[in-house]
């Protein structure tokens, strides 16, 4: 059982890391960190971790599709400082995209905090609040 969790928490990282397009692809990352895996083992991984393909062909975690879907429509502006990820939303919908991001489970971030059109984000430290900033801003613009 520990293998399957160390083996999906890495494919969750390939998926996040890089485009990837194949299951064969994911086999020859998994090769990389030492599994050694079935295209059966890899097709059952898919249905477990509800792996799906974006409009361009590569897979996502569909919980990382439904943040995008959210960052897209919702979010107006994020903005760190210090320790702190500021997000300002349209009204109403800071709620929502806050059970967004904590579904997604960054280590990275600590908690977050909404209110009706913002959220408040708890990272450890200014360096950390920066890479979330730039993540976001990234998955909001494509």
């Amino acid at each position: 059982m520990e293998k399957k969790k160390a083996r999906q928490a890495d494919i969750k990282k390939l998926v996040r890391e890089q485009k990837i397009k194949t299951q064969e692809e994911i086999m020859l990352g998994l090769k990389k960190k030492g599994f050694k895996t079935t295209q059966a083992t890899i097709s059952r991984d898919i249905s477990d971790l509800g792996l799906d393909k974006n409009e361009k062909g590569y897979y996502v975690l569909a919980k990382d599709m439904y943040l995008i879907r959210m960052m897209k429509e919702f979010v107006n502006n994020i903005v760190s400082a210090n320790n702190l990820v500021l997000i300002k939303c349209a009204a109403g919908s800071a709620p929502g995209v806050a059970a967004a991001l904590d579904e997604i489970d960054w280590e990275e971030i600590l908690g977050t905090i909404a209110g009706d059109d913002t959220i408040l984000m708890v990272v450890s430290d200014d360096m950390v609040a920066k890479l979330i900033e730039k993540r976001l801003i990234k998955l909001k613009t494509g």
